[in-house]
């Protein structure tokens, strides 16, 4: 071939493999949306599920001291404590404050995060949840990250992903619950077992 024709055959070539490449990751995308509708559906018919019209489950696994549906919420505007641990439709962690799992240098520790700031998916089920509560959240990808996934890469584009969450504490901007008792330096008394009086350093009287 003259050098001519290397440059038009290798310019084959190379679309032919940027082609392959494309139909390749395109049939993986279509398998990872798949699997995302397919897990979000087996969970929307899960007894105790709530499914919102937006396709964002919630199951409420724990309920919180206050009991079931009761306790402080969360607002828009509130800042919250939580553990997570978010997985793709296959299992992949992608990110986790739990102990054992591949959540960075935070891992076994709480984070605190603003609910307003969250992806919204997130934020819906977050608003409904209560102080206490440990829950399970499917999220479809259209309120998560969406056809480009997340920017570092850990989600791609067209993915539902799954939060397993504890909502710790709410650390302002709470609504509902019972009257909060505080201690004697302003800090907020934790919930006891049973029934008693405590005094003004959380120990019984």
């Amino acid at each position: 071939l003259s050098e001519e024709g290397q440059i038009v055959l290798l310019q084959q070539r190379t679309a032919d493999l940027n082609n392959l490449i494309t139909e390749r990751a395109n049939a993986i995308r279509e398998k990872i949306e798949e699997a995302g509708r397919s897990m979000l559906l087996t969970m929307s018919q899960t007894e105790g599920v709530q499914t919102f019209g937006s396709g964002v489950c919630l199951h409420i696994l724990e309920d919180g001291p206050d009991g079931p549906g009761a306790g402080v919420q969360p607002t828009a505007a509130s800042t919250i404590q939580v553990h997570y641990h978010g997985t793709l439709p296959d299992g992949t962690i992608f990110d986790s404050t739990f102990g054992g799992a591949a959540g960075g240098p935070e891992a076994e520790k709480p984070v605190n995060i603003a609910v307003g700031a969250v992806i919204p998916g997130w934020k819906e089920a977050l608003l409904k949840m209560h102080e206490g509560e440990t829950a399970m959240i499917g999220i479809p990808s259209e309120l998560a990250y969406g056809e480009e996934g997340s920017p570092d890469g850990r989600i791609p584009g067209g993915a539902a992903i799954f939060f397993k969450v504890q909502l710790l504490e709410v650390l302002s901007a709470g609504v509902g619950g019972g009257p909060t008792l505080l201690a004697a330096d302003g800090s907020k008394l934790k919930k006891k077992e049973g029934l008693g009086l405590y005094g003004a350093d959380g120990n019984p009287l």
